[in-house]
């Protein structure tokens, strides 16, 4: 039982000289924070001082910051994220319908080119066939048959002057 209660002061001694090093460490860490020039003009403001002579109220801010800057922190980081996505998704979105748009214009470009060039054969054909008809059957009508019909007026009367 003795040999209890020896272990029991020492070990009890090592906790107090322990509680005493942490002490000194958490005055050390204290004077350092009070010493910052930022603190000191946070604590000489009347917030400062009311937080000062209520430590609980001053506790729970602390807690309450420290404790919401974490969902505040991913909040704001899921806000980027979607807006970046959002623009870079806008950009692809445009990308991808000026490139639907341009198809488009080229399919109906290329439309038009073929039927006007089916048009135009068709209409080249329509003409010559039309001509080489009228020419046949109506020689009257064109130049040259003027220029022939002359010319077998001209014969037929250099026939009768000669008979």
């Amino acid at each position: 039982m003795w040999s209890r209660m020896q272990q029991s002061s020492s070990s009890s001694s090592i906790r107090g000289t322990e509680f005493q090093q942490l002490c000194g460490s958490w005055a050390t860490l204290l004077n350092r924070v009070y010493g910052d020039p930022k603190v000191a003009v946070l604590m000489d403001s009347r917030i400062g001082q009311y937080l000062s002579s209520h430590p609980f109220l001053a506790l729970t801010v602390l807690l309450f910051g420290a404790m919401g800057a974490l969902p505040i922190g991913i909040f704001l980081s899921f806000a980027l994220v979607t807006i970046v996505m959002s623009a870079v998704g806008f950009v692809f979105f445009e990308v991808f319908l000026l490139f639907v748009g341009g198809l488009t214009l080229l399919c109906v470009l290329s439309g038009i080119a073929v039927f006007s060039l089916v048009a135009s054969i068709i209409f080249n054909a329509l003409y010559v066939t039309i001509s080489n008809i009228l020419s046949r059957y109506y020689p009257q009508l064109t130049k040259q048959g003027k220029v022939l019909e002359d010319q077998e007026e001209s014969k037929e009367s250099e026939s009768e002057l000669q008979n």
